[in-house]
This record gives structure tokens, sequence and C-alpha cells, in this order.
């Protein structure tokens, strides 16, 4: 009889596991240096915008912005280069490419395009996004910038 009601157990814990969106969904995917879709638009800032406006940090998150300043690099530590993106609402955000571990984006201009993928963390002035670089440990989801057709990563 337990051998019995067993099976039976095995057998609708199957079935169930098979239909259709009843099963353990999918790990979300992050984006990675594939690709980052531009026909997006605005829409690939909400969520850097909701972390604005909500003061988030440690947000990985994907956006496309306009350089507005180029500021000198960071030297102390590990080696930056900054600059500040502005969103199509307006707010301002520096970006901070680590280039121990990933290539100097050298072509970079003041109105410039870019799209950029890496943790977000909030601060009274908008905010900074880093983490735009792979992690030679494998620790944290890997980030990039992307300028001209390239991917600095």
């Amino acid at each position: 009889m337990n051998k019995l009601l067993l099976i039976a157990a095995l057998g609708v814990a199957a079935y169930f596991a098979l239909l259709p969106g009843t099963g353990i969904p999918d790990k979300p995917a992050l984006p990675d240096s594939s690709g980052f879709s531009s026909a997006a638009g605005d829409h690939t800032n909400a969520a850097l915008e909701n972390s604005i406006s909500n003061h988030l940090s440690n947000q990985q998150l994907a956006g496309q912005a306009m350089v507005v300043k180029i500021l000198p690099d960071d030297n102390k530590g590990s080696r930056h280069q900054r600059f500040i993106v502005k969103l199509n609402s307006g707010r301002t955000v520096l970006v901070a490419h680590n280039i121990d571990l990933a290539q100097r984006i050298d072509s970079l201009r003041t109105g410039d395009t870019v799209a950029f993928f890496g943790e977000y963390e909030w601060n009274q002035k908008g905010g900074v996004m880093h983490w735009t670089h792979h992690d030679p440990q494998g620790r944290h989801p890997g980030g990039w910038i992307k300028h001209n057709g390239q991917t600095y990563q």
C-alpha cells in the first residue's frame, strides 16, 4: 500500500512539474556584453530612474545616456576613468569605470552616447555606476560599457 501511494505521489508531482508555467521559474538573465538593445529607448533607464528616485543602492542595472562631462581619471587605489552621463529625464549619474580591469575608453567625448551595465549606488548627486567591467574572480556579475560599437569590459 505504501509503495502504491509513493508511486502515485511521484506521478502527480511529475505531472505538475511538466505543466507549462508551473515549474520553477528560470533565473532571470543578466545583460552581458553580447548585446544591448538601444531600441528599448527610455525604457532601458526605467530601473535606473527608479533606483535614483527611491535612493536604492547595490542595484545591477543597464542604461543608456549621453556623456555631459569627462572628469580626470581617479588614480588613487584602483584606477578609474570617470565621466558624467545625463539621462533623458535630466538626471545625472557618475560612471566610474575601472581601468585596471578593463580597457580605457580613449575615444570618449562629451556628447557621445554610451550604453552601460554595472552596479548602481545612490548618493545625493544622483549616484554612481561602477562594476562596469568583468570580475576576474567571478564573484560579481560582469559589467560593461558600449561606445561606438565597441564593448569595454
